[in-house]
């Protein structure tokens, strides 16, 4: 009953690597906001091309249920 939630890369409709697709579905947000988002961060620094590379070598892949 108290499952808790857990933050994977979504291989559905995914672009790249599917962390955005998680990342979205995680905190109930469109997918498109969250990539807008990195992409705003990569183009700021830099830094949202590192954190999504970064995410895509940590989160792991949801399993299929």
């Amino acid at each position: 009953m108290n499952e808790t939630k857990k933050l994977y890369r979504v291989m559905q409709n995914k672009l790249i690597a599917g962390v955005c697709t998680g990342i979205a579905e995680y905190y109930s947000l469109d997918v498109n906001i969250v990539r807008l988002a990195f992409i705003v961060g990569a183009f700021a620094g830099g830094m949202g091309f590192v954190v999504y590379i970064i995410a895509a070598l940590l989160l792991p892949e949801k399993p299929n249920n």
